[in-house]
């Protein structure tokens, strides 16, 4: 996948080159990784082969949902500017399992991404860019020269303004090259599952698999491996109908409701479905088929409020609790009223325990009601963490301590670590499997004696387990299949290891810090101020006492925070946000677009650390 091979010459140069926007350009480092080009024909590219073509750099690592939501906004993008744009995604691993090259692989597929991606486990690319958020898009001008760079999600409308002028820039200057790009699809395999996400069991004793990359659900009879019939056409979308017809985009989660019907988590058409087993039909219960962006509305009629890639789904207390991945939330779906409403979360990134409305999470990805009926259990992924909330609406934590540290290890849970995992399922002994995906192994957490062990290793990136008597049935996600194992005894015995997050500390002086957030409004567009401010930034750190001063929300992009000279290193974290409107006086009602990012960033204060923080929202810092 890279953007390099011959191309056709552009055609005739215009008579009158438009005068190009005045915009700050600087040289593009060249493209490193040492894990080389995926969806290339095994071809590897330098900045040298794609001169000519406008290349948008999108730095992701297949463990965030925000970018996955990028490589979702950035597919029309490439679509209608196939001829002059190349998007090249850069592999940044944030977990260790993410820096395995077969691993990268497996998402490429996974997702779908059908650009070239080159794999950088060693961060090479991403400190040359200087980057320090996941996603990040770095936009590259025919001549070789960054011209923007924009980190979160909603740009998408921005940057094709920006290709849009730099295609009549260059195309008048001629210095802009139209044809194929390097894209080399790779060759289909063929299996009756493609890493599939969630399985339930049916009461008629067979086993329903959200074939996740088929976008399709697969009925697999009782001995999990024989095809009793697919749901879905196979192509993306939102269509709904009978088995044949009915069309999901990368469905996930199912859960089992009173009537036998099942709901299904259609993560990437942000809804969640309906099927009868008996009729084989599909239908909508929730959601718009849009992404639920900040400000819209959070409860109301279900098909009327937009939802953010629900990821997996329990019936707990009457209602079918959301684990809402896109915006690290709890949602609720009330089949009775029809309506929807925010259960737990604040849209803050992180890990923070107590009542619903103040907890955080980090991309809740599964779920399951406990064998008592009183809790139901979390699978946090960005946090590494398994954690639950009661009937009372308190949020706790069992085990895991936050964004940064993650591994496997057994033992106290206090101490115990887990590696992103997606799945938990509630076993009849009161206890919780956990699917530790990037660990390969099914775990266990025992809340009665606080004790975490492992139960099964060699499990390619197991999503979810389902129970079937004495035995679990595991979703092998990246093999393909469902494994049945008995449960053991005894539990596997495996080496400890614990990691934190591969990036390097920002050096930072101690005491006051700038803290300036970058954003410049897109092209033919300014900050919306109609009603109020239209900008917010939250600073907090971990540990808190980190900060002396600067905690909290705000209106400026910019702020001065005090750094504790005593507490030698920690996190930043940072979350911002603005809204631009179209810059057309005369239209009453412009399109708005809103920008958001959360930054984690390590610092460690040394007496010779930087006194300024710069974090580029949008734009270019100065």
């Amino acid at each position: 996948m890279n953007d390099a091979a011959p191309v056709n010459d552009a055609g005739p140069v215009n008579d009158v080159a438009p005068a190009p926007r005045s915009r700050a350009r600087v040289r593009a480092p060249e493209l490193v990784g040492k894990g080389g080009w995926l969806n290339t024909g095994d071809t590897s590219y330098t900045l040298a082969d794609l001169r000519g073509r406008i290349v948008v750099l999108d730095f992701w690592t297949f463990c965030c949902i925000n970018c996955l939501h990028v490589l979702d906004e950035l597919r029309e993008l490439e679509e209608r500017h196939r001829d002059t744009l190349v998007i090249i995604g850069v592999h940044s691993p944030k977990f260790v399992h993410e820096a395995e090259h077969g691993a990268v692989v497996d998402a490429v597929e996974r997702y779908g991404v059908e650009h070239p991606v080159l794999d950088d486990p060693e961060l090479a690319t991403w400190k040359q860019y200087a980057v320090r958020a996941w996603p990040t898009l770095v936009v590259i001008d025919p001549e070789g020269y960054v011209v923007a760079q924009h980190a979160g999600e909603g740009h998408a409308h921005a940057i094709e303004a920006l290709v849009e002028e730099l295609e009549a820039e260059h195309e008048a200057k001629g210095t802009l090259r139209r044809g194929d790009g390097p894209y080399v699809a790779p060759e289909p395999v063929a299996t009756d599952l493609r890493f599939p996400g969630k399985a339930l069991r049916l009461p008629s004793g067979s086993f329903l698999v959200s074939d996740t990359t088929r976008h399709a659900l697969v009925e697999l009879a009782a001995d999990g491996e024989s095809v009793l019939r697919r749901v879905g056409s196979g192509e993306r979308g939102l269509v709904d109908g009978g088995q044949a017809q009915a069309r999901f985009n990368e469905p996930q989660g199912l859960a089992l409701l009173p009537d036998g019907s099942v709901v299904v988590a259609d993560t990437v058409n942000h809804a969640l479905r309906r099927f009868d087993p008996r009729s084989g039909e599909v239908t909508t219960l929730a959601g718009t088929g849009a992404q639920w962006w900040q400000g819209q509305p959070v409860s109301g009629p279900a098909r009327e409020v937009a939802l953010s890639s629900p990821w997996d789904v329990a019936v707990f207390e009457g209602r079918v609790w959301i684990a809402m991945a896109g915006v690290h939330q709890l949602w609720t779906y009330d089949p009775a009223s029809g309506t929807v409403a925010v259960a737990a979360g604040t849209t803050n990134e992180g890990l923070v325990d107590g009542p619903a409305a103040e907890a955080w999470f980090a991309q809740p990805s599964g779920l399951a009601v406990s064998a008592d009926g009183e809790r139901l259990w979390i699978a946090d992924a960005e946090t590494s963490a398994v954690r639950w909330i009661d009937r009372e609406g308190t949020v706790r934590t069992a085990v895991g301590t936050g964004l940064f540290d993650f591994g496997h290890r057994d033992g106290d849970a206090g101490q115990a670590l887990f590696q992103h995992p997606l799945g938990v399922t509630a076993l009849p002994d009161g206890s919780v499997a956990v699917s530790d995906t990037y660990n390969h192994a099914l775990r266990r957490f025992d809340p009665e004696s606080g004790q975490v062990t492992t139960l099964a290793t060699d499990l390619r990136e197991p999503s979810a387990a389902v129970v079937d008597g004495d035995e679990v049935v595991v979703v092998e996600s990246a093999r393909h299949r469902l494994t049945r194992l008995r449960l053991p005894e005894e539990a596997v015995r495996v080496e400890s290891v614990a990691h934190r997050t591969r990036r390097a500390a920002t050096e930072v002086a101690p005491g006051k810090l700038r803290l300036d957030v970058v954003f410049e409004a897109p092209a033919g567009q300014k900050l919306d101020t109609r009603y109020g401010p239209s900008t917010r930034l939250l600073v907090s750190a971990t540990p808190p006492e980190l900060l002396v001063a600067g905690e909290g929300a705000g209106t400026d992009l910019a702020r001065v925070v005090e750094l504790d000279p005593t507490v030698p290193e920690g996190v930043l974290h940072v979350s911002a946000m603005a809204a631009s409107c179209d810059d057309d006086p005369a239209n009453p009602y412009p399109a708005c677009h809103v920008h958001q990012q959360d930054w984690g960033v390590p610092v460690v204060l040394s007496g010779g650390g930087t006194e300024r923080l710069a974090l580029v929202l949008a734009g270019l810092d100065a």
